[in-house]
Order: structure tokens, then C-alpha cells, then sequence
């Protein structure tokens, strides 16, 4: 990012705004999106150092060290996605940024509590460092879960009141991340209160995870300080929460929430200056072929939101949001962070400028980034090879009978089922519709045997898929019906690092290492993805998958503890909602 706007650029910024010295550079014969007064108005940009010094009437002024011609094109701000976690792109922060800076980001506030939960704030710290250096403004949101739900799971570390504040105390760091643990707050838990408090205190955003939270819980999260959510599960949801008075951070990782979403949007009198847009979670197959925030945005309008408004999401209501009078907005004193659009409504992006320099143009970085990974932490899977024994359900109490066991049910929306199996020397015969997911502890906090479950909402696997991208305890998680498989898939990631990998038959099918935390990748942008396409395209061949909610991207967050309902853990089958912790090996009392 380049350096702050000091005394002396805004001095000459002023005096070229006067006319009295020329610009360091002028864009000339463009439209600009005005997303203060919702217009489209023509203007000229004048620009000195990193700091935009002036719009004026189109061909008034030619005096600039470099004239940039953007004649048939909207200059828009840089965009800001609000809210976004690099680690489900699989991609350090220099690789993140060569992607989506090309594609009008200039802005991210990225939450990296995957890192922390494996390594606590050390990987905090790591996180800020790497993003140092780069054209993109890295706002770090200081992760505030860790674990996510406390009882229910065992992360790789655990942060507190005291870790966030010293957290909070960096100037890289913008407020307190998405609070979670969503019961804690409710209940008064000392520590959600101490570390919702440090956030308060501190001045900076405390940002929400409020998934399902209704009447009495929802105003009673937002009365404990949280100011903003991101788990919208339609119009409905996304009203109430504005209504809270919360920052509604639209996400486009869940397209099929976004048409209710717009609907309810275009049927306000007003349109909310509290409603951001973000990509949260974005695989990096999906990322580099459609550019993130870019392609959330686009699709917005295809869903029929006013391009204007979907832009003012992306720049000035987002730097309201940030609490930030130097973005968001093209205006003098402002940075120079402008977004060439070939197309508005298709959010076609033709040239990128940052700190007043073009940085980007036709989807690519002029300049490489250094790829640096020489400090980056590896060796997080603390797991020995696991036999094929270690994936079978074995039934506590019963040698041979049946039993009545607990299940997870449904995918990404769960509930609490039950099933009657057989049991054979003490091993669970899996009924008809059912699957087997594994959680093994891999962070060496305690006892690594896997925790086995039945669950009924991923049909009948016909191979095993393993991940240590796990939300957000990040154990290692296998989901299958064939133990041989199942193991196959996980040894696979024990041997490499961490990753996520395929198995079918007893032999691994795709494997995408993920040396980096057992959560990034070593490899650039285009190789990552294809290597995840890959990965993909083998759980294609042994799942049933049923979208919206039976997905690939569903397998990393069934173990999500603190959302409602059925989660399997390394602890048991645990739910955020009631706080509820099962041992799915255990019979059901009749």
C-alpha cells in the first residue's frame, strides 16, 4: 500500500486543485460514479502524489506530468470487501492481492481466525506481516473466537481478553472480528463480555456472526455491542438485522440468499447507508475465474439491484462502515484508489490506480508482487498415520444387537436425527442414506482418535473426502461410508501437511497440499486453483451432491460449533444453540 497522505502531497494537491502547478497525473474524458449524490457526471480527475486534488469540468485543464485518456469509461472508488477470510481462498495475502487487485479491490477486511485458531495470536501476527508491501489496504479484524465454541471443541489455541487487546493495540488491526460465539454473549460468558469489551473500548468495529438469531437473542446481541452480521438467510433476516440497527454486510458467497436479499432491499423508501457488501468465503478456483468482490457485485444487479446502489455498497458505505473519510469516495483529499469500469452494471473492470500509480490493467498486476514464504508456518498436523480401524463407528456398551444412535441431519441447515443400526463385534453397520464424518484433534491438544459420526444428509459417499480446512476448530475431517477410503484420504493430508484430498477405492484420487497452517497454499493463484479444481472435480465423482445446501464448500462447515443445531466435533456431536455436547458412539436411552 503506499505510504499515508502526508503534509506536503496535500500542500501540492492543493496548489495543483488552484491551478498553480500541474498534476503528477490527469484521467481525462471519463464519467465519474459519484456514489455521495448517486450520479453519473462527466469529470476530469486530477491527481498528485496519492491523493486525488481534483474533479473538474471535462478539457479544462491539461496541465499533468501524464495524461491518462479513459474516454467511454465510469472511475469508480476502489472497492472494499468488508468482510472476507483469505484462508478459504487457500492464498497468502501477496497472492490474494494479485488477484483481486486487478479486479477493483483496493480494501479488505480480512478476518484470519482460521489462522488463529491453529496458531493463536502468533498467526495474527504472521497475517499482518505478510500483508505488508502490497497495493492492497489489508485491514486485519482480530479474530474473537478461538476456539469458536468453547465446551463444544478444542482449536489449536485460545485467545481471550487480555490477547485482544494487545491484538487491538495494532494499528493494522480495525476492530474486533465476527463474534461467534454468539451464546457466550447472551449469557454473559466473562470472557465473550471481556473481549466484546476491549472492542468497544478500544473505538474500533466489534463485527457480528449472527446466524439464526431472532426477537429477544438478536436485540440482545446487538445491546452487548456487536454492530454488524454477515449471516443473512434471506430479505426477511436482512431487514430485521438492519432494523437492529446493525451494518448488514451482504456476503456473495451464498448466491441463493441474494434474489430475497435484493427484493427486500428495493422495497426499502431508503436505501441504508449501514448495508456493505462482502465475499466472506470464496474457493480460489471461483476467485480467479470471477474476480470476488467484483462478481458479487455483478451479480447484485443481475438480481436487480440498481448498479449506483451495489457500487455505494462496495466504496462510500463501506468506508462510513470503517470509520474512514479517505476512501470510499471520489473526491479531493481523497486517495487516489480508482476503479476503470468498462461496463458499470456488468462491473467490468478495465484499469486499476493505486496511490495515484495504474497498478493494473485487463485483469492483470503490471508488476508482480515478491512471493516471500520463506517464515510462513507449516507443520500444524500433529497426527500420526491412522489405521483403517480408527473410521469405523464402534458402539459403546453392545458387542452384537442394535442400537439407537444420534445423527447429524441435513447439511448446511441441521438438525438433530436418530437411526437404528446393527451392530456387529461392536462396529455401527451403516443403514441405507447415511455417511460417516470423522473429526481427529490435530492440533496435539489431547487424545487424537477420531471422533466418528453418523450423518444423513450427504447421501451414500462412494469414496472419502478429508480436509483440515475445517470451520472453525480446523481438525482434520473426514466424510465417507468406506473406512479404507476414509483413511486413504486422511493419511493423505498427514503425510503433506495438511490440504484437503479424495479417495476412492482405497487410493487418493486428487490431493491438494496445504503446507502453509494446514490452510494456504505455496503455490501462485493460477496453480492453486487448478490444483483445488482438481480436488473438486474428484469429490464430484464419489458425492451426491443436492446445491443449495449439499456443496462442496458445505463439507468445510459442518463442523461450524457454534451455529444451531448438530455440528460434529473433535469432542462429540456438539449444538451452539443449546450448548448440547453428545457422544455419537453412545446408544440413545429408549
Amino acid at each position: 500500500m503506499s505510504a499515508p497522505l502526508g503534509l506536503e502531497v496535500r500542500a501540492r494537491a492543493i496548489r495543483a486543485a488552484r491551478g498553480l502547478e500541474p498534476f503528477d497525473l490527469l484521467l481525462t474524458g471519463g464519467t465519474v460514479a459519484d456514489v455521495a449524490t448517486g450520479e453519473l457526471r462527466a469529470a476530469d480527475v486530477g491527481i498528485v502524489g496519492g491523493m486525488i486534488a481534483s474533479l473538474h469540468p471535462p478539457g479544462t485543464r491539461s496541465d499533468a506530468a501524464e495524461v491518462h485518456d479513459v474516454a467511454g469509461c465510469v472511475l469508480a472508488p476502489g472497492f472494499v470487501d468488508n468482510h472476507l477470510h483469505f484462508e478459504s481462498s487457500f492464498m497468502a495475502p501477496a497472492d490474494y492481492a494479485s488477484v483481486v487487485v486487478p479486479q477493483g479491490v483496493t480494501t479488505t477486511v480480512w478476518d484470519p481466525h482460521e489462522l488463529a485458531n491453529v496458531l493463536g495470536v502468533p498467526g495474527v501476527r504472521w497475517a499482518v506481516e505478510a500483508a505488508r508491501g502490497l497495493p492492497l489496504r489489508v485491514l486485519v479484524a482480530a479474530p474473537s473466537c478461538v476456539p469458536s465454541a468453547p465446551g463444544l471443541e478444542l482449536a489449536g489455541a485460545e485467545i481471550g481478553p487480555a490477547e485482544m487487546a494487545e491484538m487491538l493495540s495494532w494499528p493494522e488491526v480495525a476492530g474486533v472480528a465476527e463474534v461467534m460465539d454468539m451464546q457466550g454473549v447472551l449469557n454473559g460468558r466473562p470472557v465473550m463480555t471481556g473481549i466484546v469489551g476491549a472492542g468497544m473500548a478500544s473505538g474500533k468495529n466489534v463485527n457480528g456472526h449472527g446466524r439464526d438469531l431472532a426477537g429477544g437473542d438478536l436485540q440482545g446481541y446487538v445491546a452487548a455491542g456487536v454492530t454488524s452480521d454477515h449471516e443473512i438467510t434471506s430479505g426477511e433476516d436482512l431487514l430485521a438485522k438492519l432494523r437492529a440497527g446493525l451494518t448488514v454486510e451482504l456476503r456473495g458467497s451464498h448466491d441463493y440468499v441474494l434474489p430475497g436479499a435484493v427484493a427486500a432491499i428495493n422495497a426499502l423508501p431508503l436505501f441504508p447507508a449501514t448495508l456493505v457488501v462482502c465475499t466472506d468465503d470464496i474457493f480460489p478456483d471461483e476467485l480467479v475465474a470471477k474476480g470476488g468482490l467484483r462478481d458479487t457485485l455483478a451479480r447484485l444487479v443481475r438480481h436487480g439491484l440498481d448498479p449506483m446502489k451495489a457500487l455505494r455498497m462496495a466504496t462510500l458505505n463501506s468506508a462510513l462502515r470503517l470509520k474512514r473519510d479517505d476512501i470510499g469516495l471520489l473526491a479531493p483529499g481523497r486517495a487516489a484508489e480508482i476503479v476503470v469500469l468498462s461496463d458499470l452494471p456488468g462491473f467490468v473492470v478495465e484499469r486499476v490506480y493505486v496511490g495515484g500509480r495504474l497498478v493494473a490493467r485487463d485483469g492483470a498486476l503490471l508488476e508482480p508482487l515478491p512471493r516471500d514464504l520463506s517464515d510462513a508456518p507449516r507443520d500444524t498436523v500433529k497426527l500420526p498415520i491412522q489405521p483403517v480401524e480408527a473410521f469405523r463407528l464402534r458402539v459403546k456398551g453392545i458387542d452384537n444387537g442394535n442400537a439407537r444412535l444420534p445423527v447429524v441431519g441435513g447439511a448446511r441447515v441441521v438438525h438433530w436425527a436418530e437411526a437404528t443400526v446393527a451392530v456387529r463385534d461392536g462396529v455401527a453397520e451403516l443403514p441405507a442414506g447415511h455417511a460417516l464424518i470423522a473429526i481427529l484433534h490435530r492440533h496435539g491438544r489431547r487424545d487424537p482418535g477420531p471422533m466418528v459420526c453418523l450423518a444423513d444428509g450427504w447421501g451414500e459417499p462412494e469414496g472419502a473426502i478429508a480436509t483440515t480446512i475445517a470451520h472453525d476448530n480446523h481438525n482434520l475431517l473426514v466424510i465417507g461410508r468406506d473406512p479404507t477410503d476414509m483413511a486413504a484420504a486422511a493419511n493423505a493430508l498427514i503425510a503433506c501437511g495438511g490440504g484437503m484430498a479424495v479417495a476412492a477405492g482405497g487410493e487418493v484420487t486428487a490431493l491438494m497440499p496445504l503446507p502453509i497452517a494446514g490452510l494456504l497454499a505455496e503455490t501462485p493463484p493460477a496453480e492453486t486453483a487448478a490444483a483445488f479444481a482438481r480436488v473438486r472435480a474428484a469429490a464430484d465423482a464419489v458425492m451426491q451432491w443436492q446445491p443449495p445446501y449439499r456443496i462442496f464448500r458445505g463439507i468445510t462447515g459442518i463442523s461450524l460449533a457454534c451455529n444451531p443445531g448438530p455440528h460434529p466435533t473433535d469432542l462429540g456431536i456438539s449444538d451452539g444453540g443449546t450448548g448440547a455436547l453428545v457422544d455419537p458412539a453412545v446408544p440413545l436411552a429408549a
